[in-house]
Formats: structure tokens, sequence, C-alpha cells
């Protein structure tokens, strides 16, 4: 049964921005996606009444994307630890949050840009209505990007193994997640060379 709205606390969206993007050649975040860029497409679909927070994680190109994004301070989070990987940058977002009331947090890694509000809105409904404490979409059978972590899980995550990542967490609650099946394929696809991106900027908008 859902939560009441009167009892809900917001989300917090977490995107995750900090990598060298060294096989790119350049930031991922600011690679030009449809008149936008891959962190501001993400930015825009994870508009949604219960999202009420937003953090962005930098690192490695922290300066050069601060500046071209120009948020507000409080939403740039700088991972200083960004070369120990993607889990450094989740506990870093996590750690912003520590003044924040939240359910929970949408993870979109900047690697995973192409995907809709469409499947961000559904993911919050499943997680709402289920009250399971992680969500994540599946396309054809395989799991991908943006999850949803419930705020019970952020002492895991903070703890997880650097060697394991967030999978630590994942698989520590293998009969607790909700899954989203779509037929989105940019959940599961990992924008991390010229190969890759080329291939995702020619796949059909998702709406």
């Amino acid at each position: 049964m859902p939560f009441e709205a009167a009892e809900q606390k917001p989300l917090a969206a977490v995107i995750l921005s900090g990598g060298e993007s060294k096989r790119m050649g350049a930031p991922k975040a600011l690679i030009p996606y449809r008149g936008t860029t891959f962190v501001e497409h993400l930015i825009e679909i994870t508009r949604h009444p219960r999202v009420g927070v937003m953090r962005i994680v930098v690192g490695a190109h922290a300066d050069q994307i601060r500046a071209h994004l120009r948020r507000r301070a409080s939403e740039i989070v700088v991972n200083s630890r960004w070369e120990d990987g993607q889990l450094s940058s989740i506990q870093a977002g996590i750690r912003s949050l520590s003044e924040c009331e939240t359910d929970g947090m949408l993870l979109c890694p900047v690697d995973h840009p192409i995907v809709s509000a469409t499947i961000v809105a559904r993911l919050i409904e499943e997680f709402d209505s289920s009250a399971r404490p992680i969500a994540l979409p599946t396309y054809r059978g395989k799991r991908g990007h943006p999850l949803i972590f419930r705020a019970s899980l952020y002492p895991e995550l903070l703890g997880a193994s650097p060697d394991v990542g967030a999978r630590q967490v994942v698989w520590a609650h293998a009969d607790q997640i909700c899954e989203v099946p779509t037929e989105e394929e940019g959940v599961v696809l990992n924008v991390n060379d010229p190969s890759t991106l080329e291939r995702a900027l020619g796949m059909p908008d998702a709406g």
C-alpha cells in the first residue's frame, strides 16, 4: 500500500559525475545531447514532485562542470577522493544529505544518461507503492540505472567495500528489490567510450 503523502519526505536526485572520463577523452557530463548535455539531461528528467533535493557529485573535472552548470553551491558536491571509484562519489553524495531528511536517493550515473523522465516516474511510483528498499529498471532481464536506495540503506552504502561498491548493498538485499521492466535500452547502456557514445546518440528518444 502506498505511503500517505503527508508521511513522505523528499527523494534526493544524486547525479554521479566524478570520474576522469579517460576513454571518452572529455568529461562525460558535458557531452552534447539533443540540445543540452548529459548532466543537464539527467537534471531535467529527475524533475519530479517527489524529488526535493538535487546533488551533482563532481571530481576529476569539478571546476569545468561547476562552471558550466552554474547551480547553487549546495547542489554541487566535490568528491576529493574520486580516484577511489564510483562508490566514493555515492558516499560523498550521502554525506552531503546529512542535514536533509530524505526517503531515499535516486542515483543517476552520468555514464548511463540515455534514460527518460518516464522511467524515472515509474521507478518512483513502484518504490513508493512497494515499500521495498531498492528499486531499479530492467531491460530484457538485465538490471540497469538509475536506482533508488531507501534512506535506511545509507549506512550500508557508507560502509560498503570499495572493491565491490554499491553492488554489495544490492546483493545483500537481493530478495527485497523492486524490479521495473522497461523497453528503454538506455538503462543498461554504459556510455564510456566513443563507439558506445555514437550508438547512444543514434538511439530513438525514449520520451
